[in-house]
């Protein structure tokens, strides 16, 4: 069976992100909540209990490593394949190939796919049937949410793992690793980095341990062995954006989080100036602008409904006529929404409706509730009883169930007293109303 690191005793060359892959779990680094002591991804190394399972997370977060290191636990064959090169004659080679070392070698093979997302749902289907059967353990990596992209047949086979973008610290961890390992780092180029300085290329790799190992490479590039690291070089690497993660020693994540709770904080003065300060150290305007919409919808809400069609207006400006007006259209948004009334209702609903349909049973749909396109939809009461609101007094089907039956009085949406909120909550108190003398009126009919 082929050595599952030989690339990394290869003569040829490598990127120091492939030099410096963890070959076992103590160099891996950050993802605590799964691969620290006791955790699921840890045991799964540790005993070769394993079951298939899917990897979510962004790039460079060590997707394809963990996939590698708990190949290599197992002394199983790892067979790699990517949903962006692949197609249905690598899926059934990769099927041949685990099928073959299974019969007459009686081995494992763990099957990672990158970007399993980018399958479609015939191609991820063809993977159930050797799932099932243990051809292989399935490992998938996605960098979209799986709930979105993947096939609910697949995601009842694979269990799903959230991997978190490493923190700055993380990053700088793995740096400092490389600078001092002598056989796969760069020890040997004698790179004289301060602390501060490690902490820039951290920051700058933007939670992509990968980035960060190509900015420090390139940098062992441009400087003499022996020679300290100026800010110049630095500014090189980064493309001239040092300021963006250290100008005044701010970390760029705090000004950031300065800019949403300004807005949030309804300070057009505070916005416009963390703004102001991000521009300035090189942030791409577009990053402002995504998180306006966030704030829009998790901040704003219902309370004014147009903060949103305002954000992505100001997005559009941007890409229409470029920084100069496209920046001031964004400065426009973000104080139109700083002014604007706050409302986190919508968020706060959304939240829990989510937390209760995966803690809940999957409850079934009332059967008024149900589709009848067919006849023996229709046969086994399927629409049956449903009232058509159009129809109804005020357009309202006033005493409706809307919920499955055993939760029929929960509530989520809690409107404020905030702006557009206001009118949307008179509204819901009198159509609460109406459903009340409703369910009067149908009592005293059965009395």
């Amino acid at each position: 069976m082929d050595d599952l690191f030989a690339d990394q005793q290869s003569t040829g060359y490598q990127p120091l992100a492939a030099r410096m892959r963890p070959t076992n779990l103590s160099e891996y680094i950050g993802q605590s909540h799964l691969v620290g002591e006791g955790r699921p991804l840890r045991r799964m190394v540790e005993t070769g209990h394993c079951h298939s399972f899917i990897l979510w997370g962004p790039p460079g977060v060590g997707k394809t490593t963990f996939a590698q290191l708990l190949s290599h636990a197992l002394d199983a064959q790892f067979i790699e394949i990517s949903a962006v090169m692949s197609g249905v004659k690598e899926i059934r080679s990769a099927v041949e190939q685990a099928q073959q070392l299974r019969m007459m070698k009686g081995a494992q093979t763990v099957l990672f796919v990158d970007e399993v997302h980018r399958f479609n749902k015939s191609q991820q289907d063809a993977f159930l049937p050797y799932i099932e059967d243990g051809t292989f353990l399935f490992i998938g990596a996605t960098t979209e949410n799986p709930a979105f992209e993947l096939n609910s047949a697949l995601l009842s086979r694979a269990r799903v793992y959230r991997l978190k973008t490493p923190t700055a610290d993380d990053i700088q961890q793995v740096l400092q690793r490389a600078l001092t390992d002598s056989e796969k780092g760069l020890a040997s180029a004698g790179l004289l980095l301060s602390d501060n300085d490690l902490a820039i290329l951290a920051q700058a790799a933007d939670g992509d341990i990968r980035r960060g190992l190509n900015f420090l490479e390139i940098l062992s590039d441009l400087v003499e062995p022996g020679t300290a690291v100026s800010h110049d070089h630095l500014e090189d690497v980064l493309g001239g954006s040092v300021r963006r993660y250290d100008r005044g020693g701010d970390v760029f994540y705090d000004q950031i989080s300065a800019f949403h709770k300004s807005v949030r904080g309804s300070s057009p003065d505070g916005a416009l100036y963390w703004m102001a300060r991000m521009l300035d150290g090189g942030c791409d305007p577009l990053y402002i602008a995504r998180r306006l919409l966030a704030i829009a919808s998790e901040d704003i809400g219902n309370a004014d409904p147009r903060a949103l069609q305002i954000g992505l207006n100001a997005w559009d400006v941007f890409e229409r006529v470029g920084p100069g007006e496209g920046n001031r259209a964004i400065a426009q948004a973000a104080v139109y929404m700083a002014c604007a009334p706050k409302s986190n209702a919508v968020y706060m609903a959304f939240k829990q409706a989510m937390s209760d349909v995966a803690s809940q049973p999957s409850y079934e749909v009332p059967n008024h509730l149900r589709n009848a396109p067919t006849s023996l939809a229709k046969s086994m009461g399927h629409g049956e009883e449903y009232r058509y609101a159009h129809n109804e007094e005020n357009g309202y089907a006033a005493g409706e169930n809307y919920l499955p039956e055993l939760i029929s009085g929960a509530r989520y949406y809690h409107p404020t007293e905030r702006g557009l909120e206001k009118k949307i909550a008179d509204k819901l108190a009198w159509l609460s109303e109406l459903d009340s003398q409703s369910l009067i009126q149908r009592y005293l009919k059965t009395q």
